[in-house]
């Protein structure tokens, strides 16, 4: 399994946090048997390693009146691949870029606040991205199920 690297505390903990990163220290070191101060260090020390690379606020745009989130699956000539995520990744409405295998190069998440940005976007952004050679957008219309980061 994924996890073996870590031993059972460090897979508790990270349960936990994942259920809940606003976990105190103390309220960690009840539920598996540490103090404080060895909870914190195990934390500390998940984080120097990298397995935990950040806490964060999750804010669903669904929820947002009027906000627009979107797919894009972007193919790019490869010497032009380079070039299209620079420019996406400046890009304020682009939240997620990630590289992919098969003819789909990029898989990009955006948010938009309205459907009037999101047609600016298009216009603006994806439309002017040179290099391409096929792009295709997907609008969600509801989520169904949205796991973040690493199922434990």
């Amino acid at each position: 399994m994924y996890l073996d690297c870590l031993d059972a505390l460090d897979q508790k903990i990270l349960t936990l946090l994942t259920q809940n990163a606003r976990y105190s220290y103390s309220e960690i070191g009840e539920l598996v048997g540490l103090s404080r101060v060895a909870v914190k260090g195990r934390i500390d020390a998940l984080e120097k390693k990298g397995i935990i690379e950040e806490y964060t606020t999750i804010i669903n745009p669904q929820k947002i009146s009027g906000a627009v989130s979107c797919y894009f699956e972007i193919e790019t000539a490869p010497d032009a691949l380079n070039a299209v995520i620079d420019r996406l990744y400046q890009c304020g409405t682009v939240t997620q870029i990630y590289r992919m295998s098969g003819n789909c190069c990029l898989h990009v998440h955006a948010v938009a606040a309205s459907q009037d940005e999101l047609d600016t976007f298009i216009r603006n952004e994806i439309d002017r991205l040179d290099g391409t050679v096929s792009v295709k957008t997907h609008v969600i219309l509801s989520r169904i199920k949205d796991v973040k980061g690493l199922r434990l």
